[in-house]
């Protein structure tokens, strides 16, 4: 019995050392395993959290590259609206193209109308209609066939004015206005000296008594010299006009004034093509001179010999209008306005 008890009391020692050891074995593990799982999990949560940063970056490059997708979808929006745009407008130019090219030879072919009208420019319209000539052929348009027809129509029409010397009608002119200071005046002629009597013409004789001769020679100086004053005095010369007249130097003065102002009438009306008042005024300074001035003179006679010659001369041409080149290029527009818009 006490045998039993003592293998009872030794088998329960080994037991329980047995379940010790088991207890600290498991225990062990149990530690050991904590530990793994320890480690397990803070590497999971090191890597978690490295996916999270990772998740974040990536997060914040996607919404950079949303951004930059917008501002590039915002961008070729813009460009595609310009482009539009540009195309509109190139359509709009390419149809008005030629209407704008019309208005403007409109406009210059009104300008020189009006020079050719006011100030008889014929070289500027001949340009002018050259120049939309040549414009309206750079366009290489069959539609404008009709109206380069009008335009050489009148481009033919100007060539074929004749050419009118005015500058040289002109200096003739001015050469007459400088000389109406110098030339003389029918009244202003002097009495050519008469030549001295000699000494030796007073004496009578070589003979005789020296007191009887002196007296005679002084007499008859006295006598021909007051003769010499008195013809200076008066002359009686035959002249051409009916009706002359005498002039102080007063008048004299203003009629060369009037003479002057005649002739640079006449220049102005030169310029402005005006035939009539032309040769009206030229006749009136012919007139003048004539009556007042000595023609006889070499001044006088080159003065009247030059407006004789330019009253006979044509000044006046006439001008055509550019009408029909105006009226063809606005008869052409008239219809494209309404198909421009």
């Amino acid at each position: 019995m006490q045998a039993w008890w003592t293998g009872s009391r030794i088998a329960f020692g080994v037991l329980f050392a047995l379940l010790v050891v088991l207890w600290w074995d498991s225990r062990s593990q149990v530690a050991a395993l904590r530990a793994d799982m320890a480690a397990q999990l803070r590497a999971e949560q090191e890597a978690s959290r490295r996916g999270a940063q990772v998740a974040r970056e990536a997060g914040e490059r996607m919404r950079d590259s949303l951004a930059r997708l917008a501002a590039l979808e915002a961008r070729i929006a813009e460009s595609q609206g310009q482009q539009a745009a540009l195309e509109g407008m190139y359509q709009d130019l390419s149809r008005n193209r030629d209407e704008w090219a019309l208005a403007e030879i409109e406009q210059t072919l009104t300008l020189a109308a009006q020079q050719l009208q006011l100030a008889g420019n014929v070289r500027g319209a001949l340009l002018a209609l050259q120049n939309a000539d040549a414009r309206l052929g750079r366009a290489d348009r069959a539609q404008f066939i009709a109206v380069r027809r009008v335009l050489q129509r009148d481009i033919e029409r100007l060539r074929a004015l004749p050419q009118v010397d005015t500058t040289g009608i002109a200096i003739r002119l001015d050469a007459v206005i400088a000389a109406a200071d110098s030339l003389p005046l029918v009244f202003d002629e002097k009495l050519k000296p008469q030549p001295a009597r000699g000494a030796s013409g007073a004496q009578v004789g070589g003979t005789g008594d020296a007191g009887a001769t002196d007296a005679p020679s002084l007499w008859r100086r006295l006598r021909d010299d007051a003769w010499d004053e008195f013809r200076q005095l008066v002359r009686i010369r035959d002249i051409e006009n009916a009706d002359p007249v005498l002039l102080n130097p007063t008048q004299a003065f203003f009629l060369r004034e009037n003479l002057k102002l005649r002739l640079l009438n006449a220049r102005i009306a030169l310029l402005q093509r005006n035939e009539a008042l032309f040769r009206q005024d030229l006749l009136a300074a012919s007139q003048w001179l004539n009556r007042y001035f000595d023609v006889r003179s070499r001044a006088g006679a080159n003065a009247v010999s030059t407006l004789n010659a330019l009253v006979a001369g044509a000044v006046s041409i006439e001008l055509p209008t550019l009408a029909d080149s105006l009226n063809a290029v606005r008869n052409f527009k008239a219809p494209a306005r309404p198909a421009g818009r």
